[in-house]
């Protein structure tokens, strides 16, 4: 049995060139999908894609250089969590004595019933306990005087030295 190695040749060649274009196709199609799942910029798809397409490796390692480090959906789900935070933190309010959420527009916490807010005598709308002033009227309750000078500055304490 003679092995005639022209054609073992040839079949070892079209095999290796059939495994080098499909390697070259999945590595055109890989890219493909994953530049689209991060970036919407079409120009950017066809440049990574044809990159890739013409430099096959090295084309590749170019592209995992300059892709973008989050996928459309990753960055969708961390603005979603920024502002799940922030909304957190802007509206969450408490009872100072029980730590119960509150409404902003309690006057009282329905828990402790501690008063959170007071009403204006004047247009009735809430304001804070520490407020001498309502902001929205100019209303000034009767059991508060207010004065045109500002308030005395306080001096530091003289200080005591011990005697020697």
């Amino acid at each position: 049995m003679q092995i005639n190695i022209p054609l073992l040749l040839q079949l070892i060649i079209a095999c290796l060139g059939a495994y080098i274009v499909a390697f070259t196709a999945s590595l055109v199609m890989w890219t493909f999908r994953d530049i689209r799942s991060r970036s919407r910029d079409i120009f950017a798809q066809l440049l990574a894609t044809l990159m890739v397409a013409v430099f096959n490796l090295p084309g590749l390692f170019l592209y995992y250089i300059l892709r973008p480090k989050e996928t459309l959906t990753e960055a969708y789900e961390r603005e979603l969590a920024e502002e799940a935070l922030l909304q957190d933190i802007e509206e969450k309010q408490a009872c100072p004595s029980c730590h119960h959420a509150v409404m902003p527009e309690y006057q009282l916490c329905p828990h402790c019933h501690t008063r959170l807010k007071k009403e204006c005598q004047n247009c009735h709308k809430l304001l804070h306990l520490k407020w001498n002033i309502c902001p929205y009227c100019g209303h000034v309750p009767t059991d508060v005087a207010l004065t045109t000078s500002p308030p005395p500055v306080m001096l530091p304490a003289e200080r005591v030295v011990m005697g020697q």
